[in-house]
């Protein structure tokens, strides 16, 4: 009741014990029963600051409660997102560029004569029926990969040269890569060409064994092909129809890219920045 009253909450200090007697001894009555009625209130006192059993029950409940309360507190991880069903769309057939078919035979009156560079020295001129089939389709492979960032002038007489010191997958391996760098000079990057060259020959060299054949020839796959080192989009498909007679698709460069645009047939220019072009966007257009 003191506890409650005072506000006390351990057991009743010394301290207060003797100011209970002092204020006793200031009442009046007798003085003589003090040390007892003194004990007797300390008692009550004591023992009303002890906890009851049911009180000491409630207080440990409660405690266990708050550890578990602090144990499920933890931070709930929060839910992934449901990833949206990828809906497939259906291609819509693109819409035919106005007069194009006049456009078109325009182009091939114009290219009746054939009497461009590229009919003169392009890679197909290189399929010399004098030699082996395989071998013919090796120097198709060897005309293309060296055609980029090339003339065709230039890139016939590297292969005149190439020709002349005996072009095959065999030479091509025994051959110094200095030596050939050399004989190729002046096509674009002949150094790097020069590495793709005897790469391709190794590779081509450990496919024809493995498949335990004798005669080593170029893939006839477009992927056999693009897997190639130094061979990209274009090579591959021109290879697939100059060495193998298989028609895969069309041969874009930077020139058909630019100029399928100038007709308006397709929309793939890059007017941000005209100088960084990708004829790969042209060519993967499908009408």
């Amino acid at each position: 009741m003191l506890r409650r009253i005072f506000g006390w909450s351990s057991p009743l200090p010394k301290a207060a014990v003797t100011r209970l007697g002092v204020m006793r001894l200031r009442s009046s009555g007798p003085v003589e029963g003090d040390d007892i009625l003194v004990q007797k209130v300390v008692v009550k006192i004591e023992a009303a600051c002890l906890p009851s059993p049911q009180r000491q029950a409630r207080c440990e409940d409660e405690a266990l409660g708050m550890k578990r309360e602090k144990k499920d507190e933890t931070p709930l991880t929060p839910k992934k997102k449901a990833k949206k069903a990828k809906i497939k769309k259906e291609r819509v057939p693109r819409k035919e560029p106005n007069g194009w078919k006049e456009i078109l035979h325009g182009i091939q009156q114009m290219r009746a004569k054939k009497d461009a560079e590229v009919d003169k020295y392009g890679c197909e001129v290189f399929f010399d029926e004098s030699f082996p089939p395989h071998v013919c389709r090796f120097h198709v492979l060897i005309a293309a990969m060296m055609s980029s960032q090339t003339k065709d002038p230039v890139n016939a007489a590297a292969m005149g040269r190439l020709i002349k010191h005996g072009l095959t997958v065999e030479s091509m391996l025994e051959i110094e890569l200095q030596e050939l760098a050399q004989l190729i000079r002046p096509v674009g990057f002949f150094n790097h060409k020069a590495k793709y060259i005897k790469q391709t020959a190794s590779i081509l060299t450990k496919q024809a064994e493995a498949e335990g054949k004798e005669v080593v020839d170029i893939p006839n796959t477009y992927e056999g092909l693009i897997a190639l080192p130094g061979v990209g989009p274009k090579m591959a498909t021109l290879v697939m129809n100059s060495a193998w007679q298989n028609t895969v698709g069309i041969c874009v460069d930077t020139h058909v890219h630019r100029i399928s645009n100038r007709l308006k047939w397709v929309k793939t220019w890059n007017k941000n920045n005209p100088k960084s072009q990708n004829p790969e966007k042209t060519r993967a257009v499908r009408i």
